[in-house]
């Protein structure tokens, strides 16, 4: 009898435990759709709010210089920053209710967007949102290792994939949906997710119970901060490399090398494809080669194909972004993983918020990098040089990697 219980007992855990990942996995989703929208509009919003000067310059193409665009993709990403305090504060309340408060305001406000009435109030939403839905990521990552059992990465992968499926329903709904006020009909829709997510989150109730604590927010131990240097030191790196990669694809694909939304579409399916691949890829190679060389070889994979990717012509753009969606999806969980299960539960989630600062930082850097790049360079090969200026010296930062252990601190 007792045998029959514990199997029972073990079979509703397990059971719980697939039902909580799954809501994670809708909190990833939309999170990302909610937060990839501003990138895959960017060049929409700057076309509609910006001037058209005729100047052989990118501003002649989108209506904003790489500077103003630049600029206000590095204010999105510095409004991340006030994700460490919510993220911080998972370590002190129930999880489950900071990611589904972080979760539903930064919906709220991304809705708000679309009744932006310039370019710097369309930055000042979206800045306000960022922060409240990168911390429901950051939790959904935490929450993800916590209920895991074994090798990791697969689960984090699958949260990466709910990501990528976020991003790319982005993109296919902004080459979708055309005309001069498309962009506010994709911030409209993140507004759907506020009826549905109430009920998807309902398994996430008790899953983490509050944690009294006698540290302040955002404060880590002494005997973990070089852990959550390192770490930091390699979200910075990647943040770098994955700020400008990412933010100024839009703009470089369709306002500079002429690809049609449609076909920009088009590209972000087969990206659904690379980066399912490179899930995989990323799974297995962590356990023959271990999550830091993993992580090394991905990262730099993903800045050689960045560097291809803004090289000069049309097929280096989509064959670049393509291989270099799928190397990020092998080093996203890897590093997700490392970055939050090398840390003891009780400090988890703050450890985690410093990473994701880090990361932030990084991304304003090299945006801000790059886009100088762009408009000091001029000339066929500004984007190329830009690449080569910003991606690569950020790569010596990944020496730092085997200061650190792999082993969980549960």
């Amino acid at each position: 009898m007792t045998m029959v219980l514990q199997e029972r007992n073990g079979l509703e855990n397990e059971s719980h435990e697939s039902s909580v990942r799954k809501a994670l996995f809708g909190v990833a989703l939309v999170a990302s759709f909610a937060q990839f929208g501003a990138v895959a509009s960017l060049n929409d919003v700057a076309t509609h709010f910006g001037a058209h000067p005729n100047l052989l310059h990118l501003n002649t193409l989108v209506g904003l210089s790489g500077s103003q665009i630049a600029l206000g993709l590095a204010i999105l990403r510095l409004a991340s920053l006030g994700s460490l305090l919510l993220t911080s504060l998972g370590d002190r309340k129930a999880r489950s209710g900071v990611l589904a408060n972080a979760l539903y305001v930064g919906l709220a406000l991304t809705g708000l967007a679309a009744l932006s009435p310039s370019y710097w109030i369309f930055v000042l939403i979206f800045a306000l949102a960022r922060p409240l839905l990168s911390a429901a990521s950051a939790l959904a990552q935490v929450m993800t290792i916590e209920h895991t059992h074994g090798h990791r990465v697969g689960s984090m992968a699958v949260l990466t994939a709910g990501a990528g499926i976020g991003a790319g329903l982005a993109a296919v709904l902004h080459g979708a949906v055309r005309g001069p006020n498309s962009f506010r009909w994709l911030f409209a829709v993140a507004l759907i997710p506020l009826f549905v997510m109430p009920f998807v989150l309902r398994a996430l109730r008790n899953s983490t119970a509050a944690r009294p604590s006698d540290t302040r927010l955002g404060v880590v131990p002494k005997e973990l901060r070089k852990s959550v240097m390192v770490m930091a030191a390699v979200a910075f790196a990647f943040g770098v490399i994955g700020g400008p990669a990412n933010g100024f694809a839009f703009v470089y694909g369709e306002g500079v090398r002429h690809i049609a939304p449609s076909t920009m579409s088009v590209i972000i399916i087969l990206c659904a494809i690379t980066g399912l691949a490179g899930l995989i890829a990323g799974n297995a190679l962590s356990k023959k080669l271990g999550l830091r060389w993993t992580l090394v070889l991905t990262m730099l994979t993903v800045a050689l194909m960045a560097t291809i990717a803004y090289g000069g012509s049309r097929w280096q753009f989509i064959i670049g972004y393509l291989v270099g969606i799928g190397a990020s999806g092998a080093m996203s969980p890897v590093l997700s993983t490392l970055a939050t299960q090398i840390f003891p539960r009780r400090n988890r989630a703050t450890c985690a918020g410093w990473v994701l600062v880090a990361g932030v930082l990084g991304a304003v850097t090299g945006l801000e990098l790059f886009g100088y790049v762009v408009d000091a360079w001029h000339g066929a090969h500004a984007w190329r040089m830009a690449g080569v200026f910003t991606f690569w010296p950020a790569l010596g930062l990944l020496a730092l990697l085997p200061i650190i252990a792999e082993h969980h601190q549960d």
